[in-house]
């Protein structure tokens, strides 16, 4: 195992009130940074009536808006491994703040941007442009971010800090949908087309901005300083040495980022979709239920990730994988019985995917400090554009061929890889007492 700390802020297991105030900050960043990331997608109907010629199909607007909406995940491998080579050489807490000036400059960019009627086919190029940016900014600052808290906290509380983390990056999620069904309900289609859809993105650029002030309270990380101290940095390319000394860790990671890209796409993001169009549930009942979820999920990171920290890791994230699994299956179940239980059911299984708050954990220790920003980034990057990429169609797919109780079995399936991660991790995936570069 690797340990995750040098001479870390604290030399007991308490959390300071330094760290507290690292993991505060930590989490709004992501919290804004992740709403600028999914709002566009809250938005797909107006932009893609605004950023295409009239007379597009619908079905065809909506389509080319999907794939620019898409294009932000491909460009997050890239952003993830060049932010990452750097912050393993210059520094956690500069790219830390690099990445989200680089998803606020964007985001404000597209609230302000002329649409088609205005400069033709140059809109939606431009907008696809800003699109790669974001991509590019959030594959650097999800894998930043967590390792930037893990390597402040003491080594028995990462699992908190990384859960904390995860935690806020939900709540972006939850945010975005609440303000953008918010504009929906209060503006006439006609101002929602003139001008309210900018709003989220405008607000989303300026909350971006004050996160970049924000971050400038934090300070490097204790375990890059040590480094740096004993010259102990990477001394050749970080990604080269990972794939060259750390492959299974890689295979590692890529294996419980499946486990939570399947639970966040599919019980998180798809579910509301699957209950109106294969269930039948109106669509008012179906976005309460995920607005539940949403929040149940921000509490279940934090409950996993206190239980990670007092009971390890690996046992933590075995049990939760199993708790996911059952209750997906028991939301599911009821749902191919009418539903009548679905709001409940739905905030637990939203509850029980908060083990992916685990995650991070895992792949924190996974890889030795010198390389662990470019190990835990190409690890997590590739993977949630592979499985994020193929998931959707491939639910659509299972849902034709098995029934609509499918996507609770492509759950399990993911589920049992974190099972046999578990399995596999040493000293029951505690993170190491002694702290070595």
């Amino acid at each position: 195992m690797h340990d995750t700390t040098a001479a870390g802020p604290s030399t007991t297991d308490r959390l300071s009130r330094g760290d507290l105030r690292t993991l505060g900050l930590a989490a709004l960043g992501g919290a804004l940074e992740f709403y600028d990331f999914v709002v566009f997608v809250f938005l797909t109907v107006p932009l893609s009536e605004l950023f295409f010629p009239k007379g597009t199909a619908p079905w065809l607007a909506q389509l080319q808006v999907f794939g620019i909406f898409a294009a932000g995940y491909l460009a997050r491998p890239l952003g993830g491994i060049v932010m990452a080579h750097y912050g393993d050489l210059l520094g956690r807490k500069r790219m830390f703040t690099l990445s989200v000036f680089l998803m606020a400059l964007p985001t404000l960019a597209i609230g302000l941007l002329p649409v088609y009627a205005q400069i033709g086919a140059l809109a939606p190029v431009l907008l696809l442009a800003l699109r790669v940016l974001q991509g590019i900014a959030v594959g650097g600052e999800v894998p930043g971010a967590w390792v930037f808290v893990a390597e402040h906290v003491p080594a028995r509380r990462v699992g908190i800090a990384c859960a904390s983390l995860t935690s806020g990056l939900t709540v972006g999620i939850l945010i975005g949908s609440l303000l953008t069904a918010a504009i929906h309900e209060r503006m006439t289609p006609a101002q929602l087309l003139d001008y309210g859809w900018r709003l989220p993105f405008l607000a989303g650029g300026v909350f971006g901005f004050i996160a970049v002030w924000l971050r400038r309270w934090l300070r490097e990380t204790p375990v890059f300083e040590a480094m740096q101290a004993r010259r102990a940095l990477a001394d050749e390319l970080p990604l080269k040495r990972v794939l060259r000394e750390h492959r299974s860790a890689v295979v590692r990671s890529m294996a419980v980022t499946w486990t939570l890209t399947a639970a966040i796409v599919v019980v998180i993001l798809m579910t509301p979709t699957l209950v109106q169009a294969v269930f039948h549930l109106p669509p008012a009942t179906a976005f309460l239920g995920n607005s539940l979820a949403s929040f149940a999920l921000a509490v279940g990171c934090l409950a996993f990730g206190a239980a990670a920290d007092r009971f390890g890791v690996a046992r933590t994230l075995a049990v939760g994988a199993v708790l996911m699994t059952l209750a997906t299956g028991a939301l599911y179940l009821d749902l191919q019985f009418g539903g009548a239980h679905f709001l409940p059911l739905y905030a637990l299984a939203g509850f029980t995917v908060g083990v992916v708050g685990v995650v991070p954990t895992v792949m924190v220790d996974a890889f030795p400090p010198a390389v662990r920003f470019s190990g835990l980034s190409f690890s997590y990057n590739v993977a949630y554009a592979v499985f994020g990429g193929i998931t959707p169609p491939l639910i659509g797919a299972l849902v034709k061929g098995l029934g609509p109780t499918a996507p609770a079995y492509y759950v399990a399936l993911a589920a049992l890889a974190a099972v046999l991660v578990a399995a596999g991790l040493r000293g029951g995936g505690r993170i190491a007492e002694k702290r070595r570069g």
